[in-house]
């Protein structure tokens, strides 16, 4: 996923391995909240930790040719998708451990105003691997990851949502490039990221003035827009999820199951960072 563009939001609608707490930056220690009782998995710490457990499994299997083109990605290969996830971790780490993350405001409503769905600007969403390479990059991201699943475990916001969707979509990326299955419609990520997909898609059909779209998939239905649907697209998770995020070219988005002619929607399915590929 390109993160050099974001989309400004408008009042309206809507896997194994543990984390490492401990040392976290130098001179600063995370500390666990006083009660000192474990961090509940809730929906978006379990979906986010499932990614980076499988992620690393996929990653020291084999293991992949880290030179290899990520074609949800074109910009990217192996290695440097999976640099851009510990990259993202990184910078919500800083955020938690400099108190900045303190204000995240919770609740699962429409987003903010002014709400931006990419995490990182172009120029560091990617770094080069570290000396020790894959292993000790992954090393780094399960250092990191101890406080960031502690944040995710407090009340959802939507911001906690964008961090879920951003990993969830890169293992789903990975999956792809490496030939690998998409995961169980189980993931528990899944539906933290497609709630957060479908209000994104839902901002942007309002910026283009469209009439409110259902989407439908084995896993559920979502209105994206404002008013009474004019229109119902459905089709498998997988494919709807690819949809809404900026994998699907527009000829595979028509051949989606819509209800109507879907014209009037596809420039909608271009919004923040995604871009509807050309092919």
């Amino acid at each position: 996923m390109s993160d050099s563009e974001s989309v400004r939001a408008e009042p309206g609608t809507s896997g194994a391995g543990s984390a490492h707490n401990g040392s976290t930056a130098a001179g600063s220690t995370y500390n666990e909240p006083a009660h000192n009782e474990p961090a509940r998995p809730g929906p978006a710490m379990a979906g986010y930790r499932q990614v980076r457990r499988n992620m690393t499994d996929l990653l020291v299997s084999g293991p992949p040719d880290l030179a290899a083109a990520v074609p949800g990605c074109p910009d990217w290969n192996v290695g440097q998708l999976a640099s851009h996830l510990v990259q993202v971790c990184a910078m919500v780490h800083d955020r938690i451990i400099s108190g900045e993350a303190a204000a995240e405001g919770a609740g699962g409503g429409p987003p903010p105003a002014g709400i931006q769905f990419s995490l990182l600007p172009a120029d560091r969403a990617t770094a080069p691997l570290p000396a020790g390479g894959i292993g000790e990059l992954l090393d780094d991201w399960a250092r990191l990851s101890g406080p960031v699943e502690q944040f995710l475990s407090e009340a959802f916001s939507i911001r906690r949502g964008i961090l879920v969707m951003d990993a969830f979509t890169h293992e789903l990326d990975l999956r792809q490039a490496l030939g690998v299955a998409p995961p169980t419609p189980e993931h528990p990520a899944l539906p933290v990221a497609m709630g957060i997909l479908a209000k994104g898609l839902s901002l942007s059909t309002r910026g283009h003035a469209l009439p409110a779209l259902r989407v439908e998939s084995e896993l559920g239905q979502w209105l994206v827009g404002e008013g009474e649907p004019a229109a119902t697209v459905a089709g498998s998770w997988y494919d709807i999820y690819q949809a809404m995020s900026g994998r699907l070219t527009e000829d595979r988005i028509r051949g989606l199951r819509w209800s109507i002619d879907p014209a009037p929607w596809i420039p909608a399915f271009t919004w923040g960072p995604f871009v509807v590929p050309a092919r």
